[in-house]
């Protein structure tokens, strides 16, 4: 009980820590890339936050247990809109750019509808998974030729650099490579500490499963969105959450069904799980409209009484669940 209760402290803390660590080197590889922060949040924040679930996903269907993955690719998704967005909207407002309305949004609920139809059979072949993966790269592709389009011209870069004096481009990557590593790893620690004092309360495994490991999964996403938005950066938080739930809804399921397809999904994923995530995602589009000015410009922004609304949405979503598994319902 001792140890668990020090390995949540430590992890924690570590958390913390790694995060503002993270999302430093993070801005820093823009700023010398030339690359906008939403960019960096979709592809390389997205991308290593979302780590943990392509692992899973993959040892899953390895292990010919393809839906678990399916399962954590959705549940990642919802979780990364209702709570982390949300949560972070409560600590902070989130200020959504016009770029992202008219270009980061419309691909993620397009790609949202798209997955609906692949497994509206409640199938995943492994012909779905391919062409999920080819759909994530076009989706990737479209985001960096859109950038290239927009990128600031090398004078300008170098004098916004000589302005805001950034540390050196490989310090940057040092602490973008060692606070993911370390954001992985005590998020990990803090769930194992979270589960053996849960266990040795007496709670039970499936409850643990439901909540604490649910949202101990979610944790790297939700500690680099919180640095991000209380360091100011929140094309970074934004494009983290896009990023991720892009490189769930394709890459995640994508490379479990071509490893394993999935021959029989459940039905409660296509009625329960996936009709939520289509929700959240237009919710997400709606909230992000410019229909108020920000700074005296009119520009998209998550408030914090929106982010509650994520919030409680997914609070209702954890009870659901536990009660529907626990046979209350």
């Amino acid at each position: 009980m001792f140890l668990s209760v020090v390995a949540v402290l430590v992890g924690l803390s570590f958390l913390v820590w790694s995060a503002d660590k993270f999302v430093d080197g993070a801005v820093g590889v823009a700023k010398f890339m030339g690359m906008s922060t939403l960019l960096i949040g979709m592809v390389v924040v997205g991308f290593g936050t979302s780590a943990p679930e392509m692992v899973v996903s993959a040892l899953s269907a390895a292990q010919h247990n393809p839906e678990l993955a399916l399962g954590n690719a959705y549940g990642s998704n919802i979780a990364n809109i209702a709570l982390i967005l949300g949560f972070t909207a409560v600590i902070r407002p989130v200020v959504v750019k016009n770029i992202a309305l008219k270009r980061d949004l419309p691909v993620l609920l397009v790609v949202t509808a798209f997955s609906i139809f692949l497994v509206s059979n409640l199938s995943v072949t492994r012909m779905d998974g391919i062409i999920m993966l080819a759909v994530f790269a076009l989706a990737m592709g479209i985001n960096v030729v859109s950038e290239m389009r927009q990128k600031k011209s090398l004078a300008a870069v170098a004098v916004e650099e000589k302005t805001s004096a950034p540390a050196s481009l490989w310090k940057s990557l040092f602490w973008l490579l060692l606070g993911l590593a370390v954001l992985v790893a005590s998020s990990r620690l803090l769930v194992w500490g979270a589960v053996e004092i849960a266990r040795a309360l007496g709670v039970s495994d499936l409850l643990i499963g439901l909540t604490i490991v649910a949202v101990g999964t979610s944790l790297p996403e939700l500690a680099s969105s919180i640095a991000a938005a209380r360091k100011g950066e929140d094309d970074l938080a934004f494009g983290n959450i896009v990023g991720s739930n892009l490189f769930n809804t394709l890459l995640v399921v994508g490379i479990a069904a071509v490893i394993d397809p999935m021959e029989r999904v459940s039905s409660s994923i296509l009625y329960r799980d996936m009709p939520l995530m289509s929700i959240l995602t237009v919710l997400l589009f709606v909230f992000g409209l410019p229909v108020r000015k920000v700074d005296g410009v009119r520009r998209g922004r998550i408030n914090r009484i929106e982010g509650s609304v994520f919030v409680v949405i997914y609070i209702s979503y954890l009870v659901y669940l536990v009660l529907e598994a626990t046979g209350r319902l």
